[in-house]
């Protein structure tokens, strides 16, 4: 099993940044993929960024060049740094985790507004 913990969310205006955190309860080689999920107001969860084991990363088309994810492998942490938030950026993001062994995980969601 694994525990994820998100953390960074709230309140930001329109063209700002926020850099979330995801921390991991076990070491990130132990850890197939991971990914930040976004579930906006009255939708469905979406695929905001994901890291799969071989390092390789991918990007929904609506924050390629604003976002970025990152890992710190000392840490066990991934993080999301979101650049030129847009209202539509509004959403609880989530971390998520797949180890082959034990299947999927998921951490409780930390929000972001984006408002002016």
């Amino acid at each position: 099993q694994v525990q994820l913990v998100e953390s960074g969310g709230g309140l930001v205006q329109p063209g700002g940044s926020l850099r979330l955190s995801c921390a991991a309860s076990r070491s990130f080689y132990e850890i197939n993929t991971m990914a930040w999920y976004r579930q906006p107001p009255g939708k469905q969860r979406e695929l905001v960024a994901e890291f799969n084991r071989t390092g390789s990363t991918h990007y929904a088309d609506s924050v390629k060049g604003r976002f970025t994810v990152s890992k710190d492998y000392t840490k066990n942490t991934m993080y999301l740094q979101m650049n030129s938030l847009r209202p539509e950026d509004t959403a609880v993001y989530h971390c998520y985790a797949f180890l082959v062994v034990s299947g999927t995980y998921w951490g409780q969601g930390t929000q972001v507004t984006v408002s002016s």
